[in-house]
């Protein structure tokens, strides 16, 4: 894919997609943009800009931030925006390599992800059932939380799922995901279910559409939108809904979040972390290995909540 023509669109189409991808807080975005609008001016000053900018200039930009007296914080956030914005276009293919990959930086404490427990899971499906303005919709909704929690794809992955990956009840989808690399997840029981109500609705409007004059679609989730496909932000917008009509907090809900449980719940239930890897596309474990810790956290937050000798003893008080 050919990279953003300008600076600004650079930023923009990254903000957007973390709004959709992630649930990034509105004062986030502003954060990153004043970020990434600071280090386009300090490049277009020396002549460069984001498609051309290397190790040594991004380096030097955050070398000029410490010698302007930043905080150690601020500092740490920009090089962050950086790392994120050219990962983002790495992914994209606008870069063929990724200059600020190793960069360190001062360094912040690393916040675990957000994750959901089963019972809330079960709600945001059950949620999906019956939130939509249609039939059709409904079991649109459905699929699309079903398949996401069964295989812990990227929302990128799922919401532009050529149709043909799932012809014949399939075992098993075949997801592109970064880089272009290819991998197998399987389904369950329920998705597969789920899959094939869908393509029966998908396909009756496809029908109509194409008898009406308009082209079929080659998207197993398509809009009319520029994309061909649901967008990100449309489906963020959609899991929020179902959080709501759930009752679970929309604070805790986004796409990502379905793909943190997934691997979390895996874990919980014996999985190995290699498999884990494989079936969320980590060209790293280390990555996958995030998920051990946020066991760990929650294992000991149960612990506290329901151990009797992690509870104060009435007789120990007055």
């Amino acid at each position: 894919m050919a990279a953003p023509a300008t600076q600004d669109l650079w930023i923009s189409t990254f903000l957007e997609a973390q709004a959709a991808e992630l649930g990034a807080a509105n004062n986030t975005l502003l954060a990153y943009g004043r970020d990434l609008k600071d280090f386009a001016d300090w490049l277009m000053r020396r002549k460069s800009g984001f498609a051309e900018a290397d190790r040594d200039q991004i380096e030097g930009y955050l070398i000029d931030c410490d010698a302007q007296g930043l905080s150690r914080a601020t500092r740490a956030r920009r090089l962050s925006a950086i790392k994120q914005l050219y990962r983002f276009a790495f992914e994209e293919g606008w870069r063929e390599a990724n200059p600020a990959i190793q960069i360190k930086g001062p360094g912040r404490a690393k916040r675990l992800p957000k994750t959901l427990d089963v019972p809330e899971v079960d709600r945001l499906l059950e949620a999906a059932r019956r939130t939509g303005r249609s039939a059709a919709d409904r079991i649109r909704n459905t699929c699309l939380m079903e398949l996401l929690y069964a295989t812990g794809m990227r929302v990128t992955e799922l919401v532009s799922l050529p149709v043909s990956s799932a012809r014949g009840d399939p075992r098993m989808l075949l997801v592109l995901g970064k880089g272009g690399k290819e991998r197998m997840v399987p389904l369950s029981p329920p998705a597969r279910d789920a899959l094939a109500e869908w393509l029966k609705q998908r396909d009756d409007a496809e029908e109509r559409t194409v008898a009406k004059g308009g082209q079929a679609s080659r998207f197993l989730f398509p809009s009319r939108g520029k994309s061909g496909y649901l967008t990100r932000h449309r489906f963020f917008l959609l899991v929020k809904e179902l959080a709501v009509e759930g009752g679970v907090s929309p604070a805790k809900v986004t796409p990502h979040t379905l793909r943190h449980a997934f691997a979390t719940h895996l874990l919980a239930n014996g999985a190995d972390l290699r498999s884990i890897q494989t079936l969320l596309g980590h060209a790293d474990v280390a990555t996958t290995e995030i998920y051990t810790h946020v066991l760990d956290e929650r294992l000991a937050e149960l612990v506290l909540e329901h151990h009797p000798l992690a509870k104060d003893d009435p007789a120990d008080q007055g």
